[in-house]
């Protein structure tokens, strides 16, 4: 059986059979080298259904590499990460493209929103790519976006946006295909503090919906809005009580 296989309709399982939204089993990343670079030491992690996560930790501290493995952008050294409870290690490209378009949303600290496109297109655009019903694209688009407050921006460009508008943006553009997990890299990084404080409010309002979150940052303040914390220095990662 393939992970496409299990992507497909399958029975409800109870809840003592829910499988966490992400388990890492003794994942580990090194890069080639004379000594090889370990970036990621034997880790394991278990984020639950509607759970919000902070890993916090400095600059090469492995924020980036743990991201990239978790965001099925990388592949890990050793181990298993499981998604929903699908191993996705030796996943071909096809499944975990299928994977990343179904279950995850991402949010970065650089926004990536195409500037020549409005706001209501940019959030569009995620539809197709995650495989909404042409059907529903525009209102869950729509909808998306009065979510994050930004029903009277639908027609702007990004550029005239504000920081804090651009960030919502991109996450209206995340939660749109309603994924199992929102992983957001830095997603203050480059906001000031009232910006912050508002994106950082919408995630707590997520959170409360019912969406697991994800959070990767360098900022305790940040870090400590979530309901769990873990820091990552050295490649090492562990739980902070």
């Amino acid at each position: 059986m393939t992970v496409l296989d299990l992507l497909g309709d399958a029975p409800p399982e109870s809840p003592s059979e829910v499988p966490p939204v992400v388990e890492l089993r003794g994942v580990t990343r090194q890069f080639p080298g004379d000594p090889p670079v370990h970036a990621l030491h034997p880790a394991d992690l278990r984020v639950g259904a509607g759970e919000y996560l902070s890993v916090v930790g400095p600059s090469g501290s492995g924020k980036s590499t743990l991201l990239n493995l978790l965001g099925l952008l990388d592949r890990p050294s050793d181990g298993e990460y499981l998604l929903d409870g699908i191993p996705t290690a030796h996943a071909g490209e096809r499944e975990r493209a299928a994977l990343r378009a179904g279950h995850i949303g991402f949010v970065f600290q650089a926004f990536h929103l195409l500037p020549h496109r409005s706001v209501l297109e940019n959030v569009l655009l995620a539809t197709i790519y995650s495989g909404v019903p042409r059907a529903e694209r525009r209102d869950r688009a729509v909808a998306a976006l009065e979510r994050v407050g930004l029903s009277h921006r639908l027609d702007f460009p990004p550029t005239v946006l504000s920081g804090g508008e651009r960030q919502r943006t991109a996450v209206a553009r995340a939660v749109v295909s309603q994924p199992r997990v929102l992983l957001a890299d830095e997603p203050t990084g480059n906001l000031d503090s009232e910006s912050s404080e508002a994106v950082l409010e919408l995630f707590d309002e997520l959170h409360a919906g019912g969406l697991t979150l994800l959070v990767i940052t360098h900022e305790d303040d940040v870090s400590a809005r979530a309901q769990r914390r873990v820091r990552i220095a050295d490649g090492h990662l562990r739980e902070i009580a």
